[in-house]
């Protein structure tokens, strides 16, 4: 097809060779000039309006003719302007540069002497005295090593459901200092439902590495990694007795898994040649049935965290305690145990004791989880007394709180924080990701450590 959109009779690319054809002889030089001077006056020449022509003589005793009349141009005739703002090349009445949209202002020049104002740069949304002393946003990236591509973390990770009677939201981002320094997000954070219908069963767990280790990460992707798969091979059983309430079973089972998982975490550190506290990590999870008539939610895990839970406005601080170490499992967690001490600021009143809402311990006892046949003996795990365990019924409206330690000082810290989140997370609807990930994100001055947040919204 040719420039101008017509296709030829003979060769498409004709043109295209005859454009570049290198056989045709050279036109030569110009017989006149071609000199800048000489191009701005054919230009000139070629726009600028002629004079008018004289009036043609009319022979005496004949009228003269009528002059033939023309359409009148559409629109408004243009506003006349003086040869003096025009260019040579610029017929009368063209454009006069410049214009102004209606409604937009010419900005004003600055005083003599002085410099324009330059706008501060957004450092974020915080609370507390002061701005934290950090970029609200990504300044480097951790560095990668060509054949272990698989080591890199995201920055930020952000998922959500809706199943039954809850909504849940969950985010991990990469905290201030880490950020500045190029270090790896140290927090991991897995979501899986196993199963389907009402006897599905969702898995929320939140790693978090060693500080000091340099492959901290990496064993909080395991962490997360293992107790998924023990779970996820369980789930039939360990949704069956969330929805009988068999507290008993499930603590001991979901010990044993636990236990498991940092089996595997340390077998892992002596082939990396490393002692076993320098490749691990603190591991929290929650267990969330599909089923829309059980709002029993279960909590366990190893280490550092919290948990909490937002009801009437006011947050409780539920974080169980942990086990007697000299008992294998320890005493269970009474539903309904008085919460900790509110933290939304010394303006709220302590949460009252809270009544269970039905009891958990009902139903025929459940013989053990069973164990997986192509499971190796199970490699010594956690002590007794750092495996966490809590059941609970939750209540419509309220919203707990799942939280890695990165979030969960800040929380406990900095009661301005804890104050407006409530404000924003006791709505009528739950936050959208967008939003979810926004309120993780609100900064606080002293607490730069990675943020992972899992919150359930009971309707």
């Amino acid at each position: 097809m040719s420039p101008q959109g017509e296709r030829p009779a003979g060769d498409e690319d004709g043109w295209w060779d005859e454009l570049y054809d290198t056989g045709a002889p050279d036109t030569g030089p110009a017989a006149t000039g071609d000199t800048l001077d000489d191009r701005f006056a054919s230009a000139s020449d070629t726009v600028t309006v002629p004079p008018a022509r004289p009036a043609p003589q009319v022979p005496a005793g004949r009228p003269p003719a009528r002059p033939e009349r023309r359409a009148a141009p559409a629109g408004p005739p243009p506003r006349p302007r003086g040869d003096h703002d025009r260019a040579p090349w610029e017929p009368p009445g063209g454009p006069t540069g410049p214009r102004t949209f209606p409604g937009a202002a010419s900005p004003a020049p600055p005083a003599s002497g002085s410099r324009a104002p330059r706008p501060p740069r957004p450092r974020g949304e915080y609370v507390g005295d002061g701005p934290p002393a950090y970029e609200p946003e990504p300044t480097a990236l951790p560095p990668a090593r060509p054949h272990r591509l698989d080591e890199l973390v995201a920055d930020t990770v952000l998922d959500g459901a809706r199943y039954g009677t809850y909504t849940l939201r969950a985010a991990s981002v990469r905290g201030d200092s880490a950020r500045h320094r190029g270090e790896p997000r140290r927090d991991a954070l897995l979501t899986a439902r196993f199963g389907t219908g009402e006897a599905a069963l969702v898995l929320v767990a939140v790693a978090t590495g060693d500080r000091a280790a340099e492959a901290g990460h990496l064993a909080a992707a395991d962490a997360c990694r293992w107790i998924g798969e023990a779970v996820g091979r369980h789930h039939v059983r360990l949704s069956e007795d969330i929805r009988a309430g068999r507290r008993g079973d499930l603590k001991s089972g979901l010990h044993r898994l636990t236990a498991r998982a940092y089996g595997r975490l340390r077998a892992r550190a002596t082939d990396l040649g490393l002692e076993p506290g320098r490749y691990t990590a603190s591991l929290r999870c929650l267990l969330l049935t599909a089923d829309p008539g059980c709002r029993t939610r279960v909590f366990f895990g190893v280490g550092e965290g919290g948990l909490f839970r937002l009801r009437g406005g006011a947050w409780q601080d539920i974080e169980p305690p942990p086990p007697d170490p000299a008992a294998l499992t320890g005493e269970a967690v009474v539903v309904g145990s008085p919460p900790g001490p509110a933290r939304s600021g010394p303006s709220t009143p302590p949460a009252a004791p809270v009544r269970p809402a039905a009891p958990v311990t009902s139903g025929p006892s459940a013989p053990p989880v069973p164990e997986d046949p192509s499971a190796p003996e199970d490699p010594p795990g956690p002590p007794a007394g750092a495996f966490r365990f809590r059941a609970s019924v939750a209540r419509p409206g309220d919203t707990l709180l799942l939280a890695g330690q990165g979030f969960a000082e800040p929380l406990r810290g900095e009661p301005a924080l804890a104050e407006e989140l409530a404000e924003r997370w006791t709505a009528e609807a739950p936050p959208g990701l967008a939003a979810f990930l926004a309120d993780t994100q609100l900064r606080t001055k002293g607490y730069a450590d990675d943020r992972t947040a899992v919150a359930v919204w009971e309707a």
